[in-house]
This record gives structure tokens, C-alpha cells and sequence, in this order.
């Protein structure tokens, strides 16, 4: 489907991630925006799990070489076809010779470009998603490079084009609140946890697929605890604090840790900080369980009303 001519600043294959697999040390990995991740998919006729191109500031050059349907999402990152710009949210048609390419990311970091079929790489432990660290997934484990030749997944049948209502469509600001619970290390801190539920902290440049780590007020343990734990599972949204006490979100890219966990960001807004910039503001509120409960069952819910705009003429299977 598509020759790279420039891969842009870090462009990657991922899908819905890899599950099951966390005993044996291999991450998750996956879209980090799922919401863009999905609705790319929906737009293009695909199932929510089709594997995408993920790209972080700055989109790749592609030559297309196959007639098609594609779709971009996420951050608002301009994207042309032959030097004409196409609209974001919407799918949209190329034929073979076009040229796709994108400007820089001007709010969000990371945007998902879908073809109808999916990009077709071969699957590894049940995925297609490219785990860098690992060397797994993806083509051949690593990010785009110039000149590799992306496939797509067999086509079957015609949509229609389609675009997202606005009123469905994010907005990426320069500041995100972000609802954590407490925990599951909570009693490793006393007047550090208020800190953390009431301080100003900003997204450093040491942000990846990995975690951000943040900048701002230092995050004291309690007298007497210690400074690290044994190490346990970690899981895409806890929020450690190393010895230094600078706050680290971590994503999808680790399987455990050594660090107290202060707290657990809700998977609801694990989309945010997918697309949260270095230099952007980070607020925490405290939840409880069970209205973290209800607050993702309000998000599965609108997923599922996104979901239905959609597939009145996705053909059958």
C-alpha cells in the first residue's frame, strides 16, 4: 500500500496492543491514544483492532501505491495529499503515485493514520504492534525507516467515506486533569500524597512510549519508608516515584518496577497523556473506585455510540 520516503520523527505500527503476555516480560505496546486509534479504524471500514500508523510530532512521507481508503486522527498534525491539505477526523480516498505527507504537530503529539484493510505486517504473540525495546512487532521491531514497503490486509466489500461529529472529536490543550486513585503504594506517603493531588506539574522532555516523567515539586516519601520496593507488575497508567521523588506516568512499553506507586491514573484518561507535549500542564484529582467504575462505563458507552455512527454500511464478513 505504501513505499516510506521519510519516516517522519518516530513513526511505528500499532494495533489494540499485545495481552496476555506481561508474565514473560513482553509490554502491552499498542496505540497509546486509543480513542484515535479506534475511531481511524471505524473511518475506514476496519475492526477497532487493525493495526495503524502511530507517528509523534512529525508524520511520515509516504508514496501510495495502491488505490485505497485512509483516514488520520489524533493530534491536530496537518495532513496533504500531493501538497493539498485533507481534512482530519474524515476518511478520504488516494490513488496509486499520490504523495502523503504531514506537518508538525501544532496541539497533541501523536496522530494515527488507518487504511481500510489495515497495515498488514506479520503478527507476533497475537499483534502486529512494533515494541522497540523488545525488537518484536511491526516491521522488523523497530520504526519506520526510508524505503520500507507497508502492505495492507485484504479488502473486502465498499464503505462509504465517513467523518466524526465535532461534538465527538477531542481537543488537545496545553493543560490536562488527569483522575488517579490513590496507590497501590499510597502509605509510602503522607504529606507527599497531598502534594500530589494538589500541585502544578509540567510534561519534561523525557517523555516517550514508555512514561513521562514529570517536572515540578518533589514528591517526599514518609519518614522511615523505604525508597523503592521489590519488584512488581506495572501496568500502563501507575505513576512511580523514584528516589529522586520526580513523578513518573508509566505507559506501555514496561511489565514491572521498582518504584513506589503513588497512584493510578483511570484508563479513560490514559488517552490524554498519550497526547500531552513536553512543556504541557499536569493536574491530578483524586477518584474513588467505584466512580473510576462509572467514569469508564460512561467512556465504553460513548465509544459504542462513536462505534454505531459508523457501521450501518460496513459490509459483512
Amino acid at each position: 500500500m505504501f513505499r516510506v520516503l521519510d519516516p517522519g520523527a518516530f513513526t511505528t505500527v500499532q494495533d489494540a496492543g499485545r495481552y496476555g503476555f506481561q508474565r514473560y516480560g513482553v509490554p502491552v505496546s499498542g496505540a497509546l491514544d486509543q480513542f484515535s486509534h479506534r475511531v481511524a479504524n471505524w473511518l475506514v471500514g476496519n475492526s477497532e483492532t487493525a493495526a495503524v500508523l502511530e507517528s509523534t510530532f512529525v508524520g511520515p512521507r509516504l508514496e501510495v501505491l495502491s488505490d485505497g481508503i485512509v483516514s488520520v486522527t489524533g493530534a491536530v498534525m496537518p495532513v496533504l495529499v500531493n501538497g493539498e491539505a485533507r481534512e482530519t477526523w474524515q476518511s478520504f480516498t488516494v490513488q496509486a503515485g499520490d504523495r502523503i505527507s504531514f506537518k508538525p504537530a501544532r496541539r497533541g503529539v501523536r496522530s494515527y493514520l488507518a487504511v481500510r484493510g489495515g497495515i498488514d505486517v506479520p503478527e507476533v504473540m497475537g499483534s502486529r504492534s512494533t515494541c522497540t525495546g523488545g525488537k518484536i512487532g511491526g516491521v522488523r521491531g523497530r520504526a519506520l525507516a526510508a524505503q520500507d514497503i507497508l502492505p495492507r490486509g485484504i479488502v473486502a466489500g465498499i464503505v462509504s467515506l465517513k467523518g466524526l461529529p465535532n461534538e465527538f472529536r477531542p481537543e488537545f490543550k496545553g493543560e490536562i486533569v488527569l483522575r488517579a486513585l490513590p496507590g497501590p503504594q499510597e502509605d509510602f506517603f503522607d504529606a507527599g500524597l497531598e502534594v500530589f493531588f494538589s500541585a502544578d506539574f509540567r510534561v519534561s522532555s523525557e517523555a516517550d512510549r514508555m512514561g513521562y516523567r514529570l517536572d515540578g515539586p518533589t514528591i517526599e516519601f514518609m519518614e522511615g519508608t523505604p525508597k523503592s520496593i521489590i519488584s512488581e507488575p506495572s501496568l500502563p497508567g501507575v505513576v512511580q516515584i523514584p528516589p529522586d521523588g520526580r513523578a513518573i506516568i508509566i505507559l506501555v512499553e514496561q511489565t514491572v518496577g521498582g518504584y513506589a506507586k503513588i497512584a493510578t491514573i483511570i484508563a479513560p484518561d490514559l488517552n490524554l497523556v498519550a497526547q500531552a507535549r513536553p512543556g504541557d500542564l499536569v493536574r491530578f484529582t483524586r477518584i474513588g473506585l467505584n466512580e473510576a467504575y462509572g467514569v469508564h462505563a460512561e467512556y465504553r458507552k460513548r465509544l459504542e455510540s462513536v462505534r454505531m455512527l459508523f457501521q450501518s454500511d460496513w459490509p459483512s464478513r
